[in-house]
């Protein structure tokens, strides 16, 4: 099958959010479902990999703080991985941001352990972590009212999604059900 790594356009948007719930679906971001394509303050950082029909297989979104670009989105329909279509919009990321004037190229990701080896086969090395923690009253009804402090009069929380520190890790795992570690890829451009 023949592919074409281009720039994202408006008329893409629902193809990518196909393309992007249907990657994410096995994965630690299962949930992390949008309604609308997110924007980005860099144009031209948000490619697409399309297949002969013209929708979205593959998602590589991007964005430029100062010098370092950070890949929001990365992202391969189930039907088209393994055909080098992630490591292509990568390498087209790379030489986009490079232009751009980033020196450094980040991602930040779960633990899944297909992605973690993409991104270390990829050249990326990991240093930052912190922890995502879900407190979701269909896995434990007392989660959600553990993980607030202080709750306002009136209201019960049903989920909570937090960040941690990574020396908490043994202890959050203890109280909830789904912890989660957040790791800092990064490769010099």
């Amino acid at each position: 099958m023949s592919y074409s790594i281009r720039a994202f356009t408006p008329a893409d948007e629902t193809s990518w959010l196909h393309c992007r719930v249907l990657a994410f679906l096995r994965t630690a971001y299962f949930d992390d479902v949008s309604r609308a394509k997110p924007t980005t303050a860099a144009p031209g950082l948000d490619l697409v990999a399309a297949d002969a029909a013209g929708s979205v297989v593959g998602i590589m979104d991007s964005s430029i703080e100062g010098d370092v670009a950070t890949i929001d989105t990365a992202a391969v329909h189930p039907d088209h991985q393994r055909r080098g279509l992630a490591r292509e919009l990568l390498e087209r990321t790379r030489n986009r941001a490079r232009t751009l004037g980033a020196t450094t190229l980040d991602a930040w990701s779960r633990d899944d352990p297909d992605t973690l080896s993409w991104y270390r086969a990829m050249g990326f090395t990991e240093s930052d972590h912190y922890l995502h923690v879900y407190a979701h009253h269909d896995r434990d009804s007392s989660e959600p009212g553990r993980a607030i402090i202080e709750a306002r009069p009136g209201l019960r929380p049903l989920m909570v999604f937090a960040h941690a520190q990574l020396a908490e890790e043994e202890q959050l795992r203890g109280q909830f059900t789904r912890v989660h570690v957040c790791r800092r890829f990064a490769m010099p451009l």
